[in-house]
């Protein structure tokens, strides 16, 4: 019987491993339509520029992207 949990742990890791890579090339190839949007630069996005450095934390648009995640894992989940 641990042999076969074992295999079935195998095979719900690697589902989650292909869901997550779907999900980055999805997100990969939306990026431009997201941007154009102005998802990145929203108010609340920190942006420091200095000489020769550029300091960039996307405060607003993390917590944005987090509730929609948030949203469609409950959504599914139901």
């Amino acid at each position: 019987m641990i042999g076969g949990a074992r295999t079935a742990g195998r095979y719900a890791m690697a589902k989650w491993l292909i869901t997550i890579g779907i999900v980055l090339i999805v997100l990969g190839v939306a990026w431009p339509l997201l941007a154009k949007l102005g998802l990145g630069s929203l108010p609340g996005d920190v942006k420091l520029e200095r000489k020769g450095y550029t300091f960039y934390f996307p405060v607003t648009t993390s917590i944005l992207i987090s509730l929609v995640i948030t949203l469609v894992l409950w959504i599914f989940r139901r």
